[in-house]
């Protein structure tokens, strides 16, 4: 129970970190994040899971680039439904999926979970 809450903050705190660098990501504040980060998880475990099965021949042909476009969807679907965060345009979707994925899992090796 501990590594998921822990996993959660450090999610949040990259979502944080991805908005500073990321021009089209806006988070209001760190209660944002945290609530952005959790639907962020749940939208990716439902709507990507089934994008991801369904599209597994149009992945591998592309090798991998259809991944990140459907990553970058899941965060911009999660931004309509979360106040306080916002994903404006398809190409900060799909690079700020790629950077958050790179910054939170620095974060958890720097952190040890």
């Amino acid at each position: 129970m501990r590594y998921w809450i822990l996993h959660w903050l450090l999610s949040g705190v990259a979502l944080l970190i991805v908005a500073q660098i990321l021009p089209g990501i806006q988070v209001e504040g760190f209660g944002s994040a945290l609530i952005a980060a959790l639907v962020i998880g749940l939208v990716g475990a439902t709507v990507g899971l089934l994008l991801k099965i369904v599209l597994l021949p149009f992945i591998i042909l592309s090798l991998g680039i259809v991944y990140f476009l459907i990553n970058g969807l899941m965060l911009k679907l999660a931004s309509e439904f979360v106040p306080g965060f916002r994903v404006i345009g398809c190409l900060p979707a799909v690079l700020g999926s790629i950077l958050l994925s790179i910054v939170d899992y620095v974060l958890n090796r720097l952190v040890g979970v």
